[in-house]
């Protein structure tokens, strides 16, 4: 894996990378080498409301399809498999739209040993919560997404949802995080629910209509792109779906580096 853009948080992961005036890095970055590339920023306001920080990572064709057959891992390789662990590796919580977790079958997430130390002394728990997004709670709960969890699984719903579905959430281990009126759920309020029980660091993985959900709301800080050197034409979902914003939100970049022909951008909100 190469740094194609190495700027001061890239290079100095600690093990010997190159200045950025020098050659390219062109070997296998560590996991804790990319755990400190990836870190969440530091220095946000110690004092008033927990200040929530929210990325999203996402994987997108040459032709901006975000799916190939429905699912994201057909377009995937194994280093932005490595970036993805990493990323779960450093979350407060994992946000998921039904429908992707319906799709993709997701499980809770683990704990893994290389995060291990860093997790506990960012005050973390072994592993990242799961929240799911539903308005319609169409949701499995005797999936051990909801089951069996190292930590419990977070169902955010609008307060109009069922009561009976929010009963059965809650009877299977669930948390259930009401963030909307009626059964719409807003994505600002999202973030921010979370935020109010300590879970600050934010990963979003979409599905396309979630993200375009935070991006239409200003909610989003980071974006987590692999750029997959395949082309599929058809009509997959692009990354994020739904209406559009009025004035395009500039991001700058903040990292790049590639392995095999996979770009793994990474680009934050552009101040003022």
């Amino acid at each position: 894996m190469r740094s194609l853009f190495p700027v001061t948080d890239l290079t100095e992961c600690g093990s010997g990378a190159e200045d950025p005036s020098g050659p390219l890095i062109d070997r296998e970055w560590s996991l804790d080498e990319l755990a400190d590339a990836y870190a969440y920023p530091t220095g946000l306001p110690p004092q008033g409301p927990p200040t929530p920080w929210l990325r999203a990572n996402m994987v997108s064709t040459l032709d901006g399809a975000a799916q190939h057959d429905g699912r994201s891992q057909p377009i995937s390789c194994a280093a932005d498999m490595r970036i993805f662990g990493t990323l779960r590796g450093l979350a407060d919580v994992v946000i998921a739209g039904a429908e992707t977790v319906r799709l993709e079958g997701y499980r809770p997430a683990r704990a893994r040993e290389a995060f291990a130390a860093r997790r506990a002394a960012a005050g973390q728990g072994p592993a990242p919560a799961v929240a799911v997004v539903t308005g319609s709670m169409d949701l499995d709960f005797s999936l051990p997404l909801f089951t069996e969890p190292l930590v419990p699984t977070l169902v955010v719903t609008g307060a109009g949802a069922s009561s009976d579905r929010i009963a059965a959430a809650r009877k299977a281990g669930a948390e259930v995080v009401i963030a909307g009126e009626g059964a719409r759920v807003d994505p600002a309020r999202v973030v921010r629910e979370l935020a109010d029980r300590g879970l600050t660091r934010q990963l979003t993985e979409g599905g396309p209509r979630l993200l375009g959900q935070f991006v239409a709301a200003g909610a989003l800080d980071e974006l987590c792109l692999t750029v997959s050197p395949m082309l599929t034409a058809g009509d997959a979902q692009r990354i994020a779906g739904g209406p559009g914003v009025t004035v395009p939100e500039r991001f700058s970049l903040a990292s790049l580096l590639e392995e095999a022909g996979f770009l793994f951008t990474r680009y934050r909100r552009t101040d003022g």
